[in-house]
Formats: structure tokens, C-alpha cells, sequence
């Protein structure tokens, strides 16, 4: 594979992953669908920017393509909204476009994707950042650290986040009042959120469960890993980075900082990781969750807002999400992740990133910033449909109609928490969720199950990060 091509093995193996082996050798007529050979004007000189089509619907392109022309009047701009089930049906199109030659020329890429774009398809954005240093300095100042370090890769910066989630807990104010249960404190523990599972358990019928959580890379097990102290792969900082943190950050919140994270050596069957597991499988055998469930998590809004399920794990998002769902601002809340060995929480933030094979690169930079401008965001993230990076748009105005109460949980579990970090997203990172996914469903079978699905998933592991995406 080329900086710019991708091989046929490659290709295959990511469309195995996401859209389906069958998706890459369709007909003609859908290879132009796929590739967006078939929208009319697709030739016509402007920028083109691919975003995931359900996060992105008519009124948000709208929101930007005005909104950039109003600035830009001289850049054509075009935004293709992808449709894709999740994160990684949308990377398989998006490479599939690449290696049919239509690529575009930013691509709206998201923590499981950062470091796969930056290896290999990506343009580091350094040489702007530092051009355009005292313009961007607001935004800087405006951005958590944490966030910025996670679009990093070997030293520079390859995308400018615009929004993030952190994997926090939301509770069923309902739920909690049928149990005889307070709101949990800030420094809850493992230990204080299993004993309201079993109160929740003892107050409801048994089409109740407890919790409920899905089986993926964010918000499944990771943050319980996180939790007890470890993780599924070796985590470090690549050296570098001093350019952006000396020039940007103050000394204490660049304390610590690198050039991004590395996920190297598999560590499946750390006894912290199978700690965790055996934790999950005894909830599940004392019925007090069941087991994961596959999906982007929107199967659980439904059972959460009618009260079948109590305590479930997401992010800002769920706050326009519930809204939306019919739940009025009190019927639920969120609270941090509870505190096991340390209470350090998981994320996952998504910005945009610039093709190499991008002719456009300056105009696509000032996409770039124009996407992160806080009056942008505004505009776009106005039902509350994720958390905006930037953290001065966290307001009680803007929670005032939707909830929660304790809407600060979500900037402060990277404002108090300053060791809450990525999810685990090597450039391998397909592979790596599949093996995730795969053993995570078997390990919790049972509890004798744990032990013997981790060493499965250890070997997996090693086989998935010695190959060359």
C-alpha cells in the first residue's frame, strides 16, 4: 500500500470489516453509488468534505455550507454525507472511494479512525497550526488538552477536534426513586454502584434490567478497564509534540503531554483485564445486566426512557438523544463513571481530516477552522446531539431544555479527571474491535468462560497488531 492507494488485501479486509466483502465486488451501477461517481456535479472544482450521514443530516450541511460561504465566498464547497451504520461501515466507504480514485478531500473521522488516516492517508496539519498560531490561540485556550493530544500521531497534529464523548453514566430518575436511592455521589464506587443494581433489581418486575451496556470499542468494556487501572493494549506517548503544547498551553496543562498515543503490545490476559471480566460476568449471573448487545447503542434509548433499564453508560449525546425520545429534563441524570482502582474515564472526539491526495490542502484548512469556530459549533451542535470540544459552549442555557442536572459531568470528566483518555485506536484499530467484540461476547458466557475466551482473545490480538494495515 502506497501513501495514496490502497492494495486489494487491504481493501477487502476493511470492507470485510465494515460494509461487507460484497459491497467492494458490486455491480457497476453500485460501485458508482459507492464511490459518488453518480452525484451530479461531483467534477465541478469544489471542496469536498465526506461526513457520516446519520450524524449529518440536511440541516447541518446547511448550517456549514452557508455558513462557509459566507466566509470563504471563493471556495466551492460540497459536503457528501455518507450513509453508514457506524464508525467503521463509514471508514470502509470512505477507503473504498480512495481506491476507486474519487476521493474527497477531508473526511470526518472520529477517535477509531485518527490514527489510521494519519499512518496512512493523512496530511499532519503543523505548518498551518504554526502559520495561523495567534488566530488559533482562542480556539486552543477553548479545547481541553486531553482532546487535542488524542488527534496526534508521532509528534503532530492531524485534526483540530470539534466534539467529543465520554463514556459516563446515566441513571433513570424514575428507576432511582422506585429503588429508595439517591443520586450517587461524585466519588461513587464499583462496589456502590453494584449495590444499587441490586436495589434497582429487588424494586422492579423482572422485564427490568439494571444495566444495560453494549458490546463495542466505546462505552463496552474498555471503561471498566479503564476503571481497574489497565487496558486491552500497552498505552504510551510517542515523543514530540512540544511545538504545539510550549505554544499553546500553559505549563500545567501541558505537563505530561507527547506527541500522541501509542497502543502497542496486547495485554488480554493482564489480571487486571480479567478482573474486569469477571466482574461484568458475575452482574450478568446475578441478573443484574445482561449480556452485551452488538450496535451504535440507539436500541438502548428506547428501553431507558420507558424505565426497563436503569443505569447505562454514554456520553453528552444522550442528552439530545433522551430529549428527543420523549424524557423531560429530570427524569434522568448523569454522574461519573464509579471509581474502581482509579477513576480515570474513556473518551472518544472527532475533527477533520486532510487527504494526501487532496489538491485543495489550503482551502481545506480553512475548513478546517472555520469547522471549529465556536459560532459554527453553535449552530450545529444545537440539540445537544454530542459534546462540543470547545468548553465555553457548556452552559446551563444550553441544558436548560433537555437535561441533565449535572450537564458539568461531561467537560469535567476531562477537566477533573485530567488522566481520562482515548479509547485504545491503533492504526489496526478494525481488526482490533472485531477481536474485541468477537471475545467479549464468548468471555462473558459464563464466569469459568473468562479465563480461556482472554487467552483466545490475547493470540488474536498479537496476530491483528503484527500485521501492516
Amino acid at each position: 500500500m502506497t501513501d495514496s492507494h490502497l492494495t486489494r488485501r487491504t481493501l477487502l479486509r476493511y470492507g470485510a470489516y465494515g460494509a461487507g466483502a460484497a459491497a467492494l465486488a458490486g455491480t457497476a451501477a453500485s460501485w458508482d453509488r459507492l464511490t459518488g461517481a453518480d452525484i451530479p456535479g461531483r467534477d465541478d472544482g469544489s471542496l469536498v468534505v465526506a461526513t457520516l450521514g446519520p450524524a449529518y443530516g440536511p440541516e447541518a450541511i446547511r448550517t456549514l455550507t452557508e455558513g462557509f460561504k459566507k466566509v470563504h465566498p471563493d471556495i466551492k464547497l460540497r459536503i457528501n454525507a455518507v450513509q453508514a451504520t457506524d464508525w467503521s461501515d463509514f471508514f470502509a466507504k470512505i477507503l473504498t472511494q480512495i481506491a476507486a480514485g474519487t476521493a474527497p478531500d477531508l473526511v470526518y473521522v472520529a477517535t477509531e479512525g485518527v490514527q489510521l488516516f494519519a499512518q496512512r492517508l493523512g496530511v499532519a496539519l503543523d505548518k498551518w497550526v504554526k502559520r495561523d498560531a495567534a488566530e488559533l490561540r482562542e480556539y486552543f485556550a477553548d479545547v481541553h488538552p486531553s482532546l487535542v493530544e488524542s488527534m496526534m500521531y508521532e509528534g503532530s497534529l492531524y485534526q483540530l477536534p470539534v466534539e467529543f464523548n465520554a463514556a459516563d453514566m446515566y441513571l433513570n430518575s424514575q428507576v432511582l426513586k422506585r429503588a429508595g436511592a439517591g443520586f450517587p455521589a461524585a466519588d461513587w464506587t464499583r462496589d456502590d454502584f453494584t449495590e444499587l443494581l441490586r436495589d434497582m433489581k429487588k424494586s422492579s418486575g423482572s422485564q427490568f434490567t439494571p444495566y444495560f451496556w453494549t458490546n463495542r470499542l466505546w462505552g463496552g468494556v474498555v471503561p471498566w478497564l479503564f476503571a481497574n487501572g489497565t487496558n486491552l493494549l500497552a498505552e504510551s506517548k510517542a515523543p514530540g509534540g512540544a511545538w504545539l503544547w510550549d505554544g499553546f498551553y500553559p505549563s500545567a496543562e501541558r505537563q505530561g503531554r507527547g506527541g500522541g498515543f501509542r497502543w502497542t503490545t496486547p495485554q488480554a490476559t493482564d489480571a487486571r483485564v480479567e478482573e474486569s471480566y469477571d466482574y461484568l460476568a458475575s452482574l450478568i449471573q446475578d441478573d443484574l445486566c445482561t449480556r452485551p448487545e452488538g450496535g451504535n447503542g440507539q436500541n438502548l434509548i428506547g428501553v431507558f426512557s420507558t424505565g426497563r433499564v436503569g443505569v447505562t453508560p454514554a456520553g453528552g449525546f444522550w442528552a439530545g438523544g433522551l430529549h428527543l425520545a420523549g424524557m423531560r429534563p429530570g427524569s434522568f441524570d448523569v454522574q461519573y463513571f464509579p471509581r474502581w482502582r482509579t477513576q480515570r474515564m474513556q473518551f472518544g472526539a472527532a475533527g477533520y481530516a486532510l487527504l494526501r491526495t487532496s489538491k485543495k490542502q489550503d482551502e481545506a484548512w480553512e475548513f478546517i477552522k472555520f469547522a471549529a469556530r465556536r459560532d459554527t459549533l453553535m449552530r450545529l451542535f444545537e440539540t445537544n446531539q454530542t459534546t462540543p470540544a470547545r468548553r465555553s459552549m457548556l452552559s446551563a442555557d444550553r441544558y436548560r431544555e433537555t437535561g441533565p442536572r449535572h450537564w458539568q459531568v461531561f467537560y469535567d470528566t476531562l477537566d477533573k479527571f485530567p488522566d481520562t483518555g482515548p479509547i485504545p485506536a491503533p492504526p489496526q484499530v478494525a481488526e482490533v474491535e472485531q477481536v474485541l467484540l468477537k471475545h467479549t461476547g464468548t468471555a462473558l458466557a459464563s464466569r469459568r468462560s473468562v479465563a480461556p475466551a482472554l487467552r483466545r482473545m490475547q493470540s488474536d490480538l498479537e496476530k491483528a497488531m503484527e500485521r501492516d494495515v
